[in-house]
Formats: C-alpha cells, structure tokens, sequence
C-alpha cells in the first residue's frame, strides 16, 4: 500500500489529530520570536557586525591618517574648517571678555581671517567628522568602527577557541567516565583555582609584543573550563541513553557516537553558551587594551579607545562617551540575545509560552 509523504511526516496525539512535528531549532526560533528584546539585540548585534565586515567597502576615512590642524574636534555633522573658526571664535570671545573688549583686534582679525583663506583652499578641511577627532586628528568614528574589527574579532576567534577546546575535552571526559574522566576535571578544577584575569596578564608579559593573535590565544587559552564542564554533564546524562545504545548495537565507534549522536544533542546549550561569553570576551580585551596590554598603536580597540579618553575626559569628553557608549550598547545587545536564546533553548520553557 503506498502511503503519501504527507501522512507518512504527521503524528498523530490521543486525540486521533494528525500532528505536524516541529524540530527543537524551529520551536526554539518560534519562542525566540515572543522575545522582543532578544529580537533587538540580534538586530543590533547583526549591525554591528556587518558595519565592522564591511568597513573596507564603506568610504570612512582612514583610521590610521593624522591631521595636523583638525584635532580635538568635537563631534558635529559640519565640516571640519567650519567647526575649527567657531571653535576659535568662542575662544576669541571669551578672551575678549575677561579683558573687557567689544571687537577683534588686529592681531585677532589677521588670525581669523588667514583661517578662513586656509580653510578655503585645503580639501580636507571640508570633511564631516561625526564623532570628533582625537589628539591626533584622526577620525573617532573611524578609529571605533575598525576597533570594534579588533575587540569582536578578539572575542569571536577566542570563543572559537574555547568552543573546540572546550567542548572536545568535556565531551571526552563524560564519555570516558571512570578514571579518565575524573582525572581530566581534577586539572580543571586545578585550572579553575588559578585567577583568570592573572594568568592571562602573566602569559601576555612573557610572550612579549602587542599582537592581535597573542592576544586571542592568551584569552581563550584558560576561558575553555566551564563550557568543558557543561559539555560534561550533558554527555553524562545522554550517553545511556536510547539512541546511543542502539548506536553502539549497530557496531558505531566513540568518536561517531560523540560526534554524530551526543554533540548534537547538546547543541543548543553550547550556542547559549556562546552568545552569553562572547561579551565576557570584549570585555576582558578591553580591560588588557585598557592596562597597555592589548594592540599596539596605529590599531585601536574599544578597551585602548576608551583608555584613551579616559586621559583627557575632562576637556575631550566625547573621546571616552563615545567608544564607551558604542560598546556599551553591543555588549547589552548581546546580553539581551543571549538570554532570549537561552530561555528559547530552555526545555521547560514550552510549558510558559
């Protein structure tokens, strides 16, 4: 008797109503969307990274490119050389004042007027720069957008890294179980006593230089231990079950049983896992680039950006709100999806939505 496609794919309740079945990543995704904070965050998020993928592509200005006379300027949406004479002028102004004067006088005028004729003839005065310039006189809008390269770089390859160190040991561990497995996490737990933040210092001062490779590999190098564990547990409690006895029947070898049966199965747990670290990652570049320890100038991160402003806040404060700002708002974006994700993976959550 041949049957159609259609009833073969329905299941039926007890009810005799055909059913359609719905996978654990679309019913995730159908929770996802109730979300609507976690919707923002990943929208957001989504920007961020696509502005940073394709920056070369869009016509910013230079990062690295110094200016001699457009420096310190405020962000504004005018042209350089316009901002630069109000500048002036309300520094003139207030000079004009505290001596007690009503007009320019000549040495004031001269001044004022070679910068207009400066102005007129010099290209680059008639740029926009939408977030300032720094000390330097080189774009922030710019120097925020390629550090944000660096600092989501940072943090994504670290997370890889955590990710295949991580998830292949605590797989390996759980499924060993016995002698291995207790072996394995006590040189975790003896990882786990040493401080994260030192040890990640200790590695970037003896390896000497400022690169960005040194940098990932230093992070993500102690930042695989409790994906590890987690990895564990989820295995501990799957590898008796069911479809890996009948695995094991039909002659499948571990690392097939682990690969192709477990893992998966504990696939949602490592992308909420991973979404809720990466900005544990950010931050933790930030807080090295902060102390000196991050890339060497003329790259920038958020966490140097920030360091940066921080020298000269009280007169420049755009120089620190607006890297501090940008990656505020990332890293809250990303809090937001992580959560929307872990609550959509969440079994018990069909039950509450």
């Amino acid at each position: 008797m041949a049957f159609s496609r259609k009833k073969i794919d329905a299941a039926v309740n007890e009810f005799n109503q055909s059913v359609k079945p719905i996978s654990l990543y679309k019913d995730a995704w159908k929770r996802l969307r109730k979300n609507k904070m976690a919707l923002v965050g990943m929208g957001i998020v989504l920007f961020y990274f696509a502005i940073s993928i394709l920056a070369p592509l869009i016509p910013f200005y230079p990062y690295s490119r110094q200016e001699i006379k457009p420096i310190n300027l405020p962000p504004s949406f005018k042209d350089a050389g316009t901002i630069m004479i109000r500048t002036r002028e309300a520094y003139v102004n207030r000079v004009m004042i505290s001596e007690g004067r009503s007009e320019y006088n000549e040495r004031e005028k001269a001044e004022l007027k070679a910068m207009h004729d400066e102005i007129d003839t010099h290209p680059e005065h008639k740029r926009i720069y939408i977030l300032g310039t720094d000390i330097l006189g080189r774009d922030m809008l710019s120097r925020i957008i390629y550090g944000g390269q660096i600092s989501m770089g940072v943090g994504v390859l670290g997370m890889i890294t955590a990710l295949l160190i991580g998830v292949s040991y605590g797989a390996t561990a759980g499924y060993a179980g016995g002698r291995m497995d207790n072996l394995m996490m006590r040189f975790v737990d003896v990882m786990y006593g040493l401080p994260y933040m030192l040890v990640v210092i200790i590695l970037m001062s003896l390896v000497g230089g400022r690169s960005i490779f040194i940098l990932f590999i230093a992070i993500a190098l102690v930042s695989w231990l409790t994906i590890a564990r987690v990895v564990r547990g989820q295995i501990i409690s799957l590898k008796n079950s069911e479809f890996v006895e009948a695995a094991r029947s039909v002659g499948a070898g571990t690392p097939r049983i682990i690969g192709k049966h477990l893992l998966p199965n504990t696939l949602g747990i490592i992308i909420v896992w991973s979404t809720l670290s990466l900005p544990q990652f950010i931050m933790q570049e930030s807080f090295l680039s902060f102390l000196g320890l991050g890339v060497s100038a003329p790259m920038a991160s958020w966490g140097s950006l920030i360091a940066e402003g921080v020298r000269v806040m009280e007169l420049y404060p755009w120089l620190l709100l607006a890297p501090a700002i940008t990656m505020t708002v990332f890293l809250f974006a990303m809090n937001f999806f992580g959560d929307g994700l872990r609550d959509a993976f969440d079994p018990q959550g069909k039950n509450r939505t």
